[in-house]
C-alpha cells in the first residue's frame, strides 16, 4: 500500500472533490427519492477544506486523488453520554480503486483525528439499501445503531 498516500485535502483538490460529490449524489439517488432533481450539493467543500476544525482527507495514487472523506465535530443530544461526537461523511472512492482498502485507510485517518480531538463517539450515516457501503463500514468496525424511517406522502 506504499503507493497510496492519505493526506489533508487542499484547495487544489477541489475540482476532483466536486466531481466525487457529483458521483456520490448520483450513486445515492436510487436509494433516496427525496433528493431533488437537478444540481445538488451536499457540502460546502471549499469552506470545509479551509476550516481547521474540519478534517478533510484524500487518498492519492501516483499524484491522482482517488478517494475522500471528512470528519467534523457535532453536538450530541442533551441526554447522551457524550457532549460532542465525530461525524464522518463524504466517503467516496473512484470505482477503479475500490477493493484496495483505501476507504478503511481514510476512516483510520479520521478516527485518529477524532481521538486526538477527544471525540470518542464516531458516527456516520448510510442508506440501509446500500449494501457495499454497509459492508465497508461493518469491516471498519461500525455497527448499526438506529434506523431512520420515513412515510412518503400519498
Amino acid at each position: 500500500m506504499k503507493e497510496i498516500l492519505i493526506r489533508d485535502a487542499v484547495l487544489n483538490d477541489l475540482p476532483a472533490l466536486l466531481q466525487f460529490e457529483e458521483e456520490l449524489i448520483a450513486a445515492e439517488r436510487p436509494f433516496d427519492p427525496t433528493i431533488r432533481e437537478g444540481e445538488v450539493h451536499y457540502y460546502d467543500l471549499r469552506s470545509y477544506i479551509e476550516n481547521r476544525e474540519i478534517k478533510v482527507v484524500v487518498a492519492e495514487v501516483k499524484g491522482k486523488v482517488v478517494s475522500s472523506g471528512f470528519g467534523l465535530s457535532k453536538p450530541g443530544r442533551h441526554y447522551l453520554d457524550h457532549k460532542n461526537y465525530a461525524y464522518l461523511g463524504f466517503m467516496y472512492t473512484l470505482p477503479e480503486f475500490r477493493g484496495r482498502g483505501i476507504n478503511r485507510m481514510i476512516i483510520d485517518e479520521l478516527k485518529a483525528w477524532a481521538y486526538e480531538n477527544k471525540l470518542s463517539e464516531i458516527r456516520l450515516t448510510v442508506y440501509d439499501d446500500n449494501s457495499p457501503a454497509l459492508n465497508a463500514y461493518f469491516k471498519a468496525g461500525f455497527k448499526k445503531h438506529i434506523v431512520e424511517m420515513r412515510l412518503p406522502s400519498p
